[in-house]
């Protein structure tokens, strides 16, 4: 005889989606709390935090306790010799020059899960240790603009079409990574939504007093100077020139990312900043010139490459138009106390 089919709330509870998350030595506290809150609260009704929707469970290489940037300690509750399958594997990282990073074992535990039918999901600097298990190749990445040149010196044979570092969050197939920090809320709320109602997810995010979750291609907080009600498409404008600052985008391939016009983009940047998106690039590089030459021992034609000008002749035109004065008098007037200052000044007089 047939089996009846299931009827309520057997037929409307779905299979419960099970993570395995793996802390990283210096994680970020705040990327995992904010991931695995709402894993929580959306797992149950109200406030129970039942798994019930779903399970989570922290994996590591044994069970001696992962020390969180801020000093407090959680101890895994399976190894990866005793981890069952997850629909999803969390990576979660943290500092990236303070103590060890992702160990052999985890490496192999990454490499072995990414053959499995599990989503990898790479949050904060948890990227990076995808990026090390070699399970990122055709995938694109989304890191931190903070991070972005970190990445590009550690891995250098990524394709650079494939980094994203102007958006929150990144979904691409079975990958998944994330800038870090509050995004972590918004990149777990998207994931619910591929397998829960939007009224579940909702619910967990009003508890955790967020009005809304943002996004994947919503901007990644303002660069530096940027006012905070700046256009998100003009915030995401410069994170993309900052980004590319080596090797400019022109107004057309910017417009193109943006999926937005030519005129449009440089309206927009008329309003929000009073310059033409070529001007206020060439100030964002000569800006960037400035700092390397007052922060590092590097050539000035070194330095002139790095941001995007041919040569030093041609950041020496910029940069008198900017300043007033050449790189080198710059340079020698900020650093009095260098043994190149008088130098360059000889030089330049």
């Amino acid at each position: 005889m047939n089996a009846l089919p299931p009827t309520g709330a057997e037929a409307t509870t779905p299979r419960q989606l099970r993570f395995g998350i793996v802390l990283l030595p210096n994680f970020t506290l705040t990327a995992f709390s904010g991931f695995v809150d709402v894993l929580r609260l959306a797992s149950d009704e109200g406030d129970m935090s039942r798994p019930v929707r779903c399970s989570w469970t922290i994996v590591g290489e044994n069970f001696v306790p992962i020390r969180a940037s801020c000093g407090i300690q959680i101890t895994p509750w399976v190894t990866y010799a005793e981890a069952t399958q997850f629909d999803y594997v969390v990576v979660v990282g943290g500092l990236l020059h303070s103590g060890p990073s992702a160990s052999e074992a985890t490496l192999s535990f990454i490499r072995s899960m990414a053959k499995t039918s599990a989503t990898l999901v790479g949050v904060c600097t948890g990227a990076f240790s995808l990026a090390r298990a070699e399970v990122m190749d055709g995938y694109r990445i989304c890191v931190s603009w903070f991070h972005y040149w970190d990445f590009v010196k550690r891995f250098p044979n990524i394709e650079e079409r494939n980094l994203v570092a102007d958006r929150l969050f990144v979904i691409d197939r079975r990958r998944i990574t994330c800038s870090g920090g509050r995004a972590s809320i918004d990149v777990a709320a998207a994931i619910l939504l591929r397998h829960f109602d939007a009224t579940i997810v909702r619910k967990a995010l009003r508890i955790l007093l967020v009005d809304d979750a943002q996004k994947g291609n919503a901007p990644q907080p303002n660069p530096p100077g940027l006012e905070p009600a700046t256009h998100p498409k003009v915030r995401r404008a410069i994170l993309l020139m900052e980004q590319h600052i080596g090797q400019p985008l022109s107004q057309t391939e910017l417009a193109q990312r943006l999926e937005v016009s030519v005129r449009q983009l440089e309206r927009l940047f008329a309003v929000e900043t009073g310059k033409s998106p070529r001007t206020y690039c060439r100030q964002l590089r000569i800006r960037m010139a400035s700092w390397l030459l007052t922060s590092s021992d590097r050539t000035v034609s070194d330095i002139a490459t790095s941001c995007g000008f041919s040569d030093a002749s041609h950041l020496g035109r910029e940069f008198r138009k900017e300043f007033g004065e050449s790189p080198n008098v710059y340079r020698a007037t900020r650093l009095p106390g260098s043994p190149e200052a008088s130098l360059a000044l000889s030089a330049d007089t």
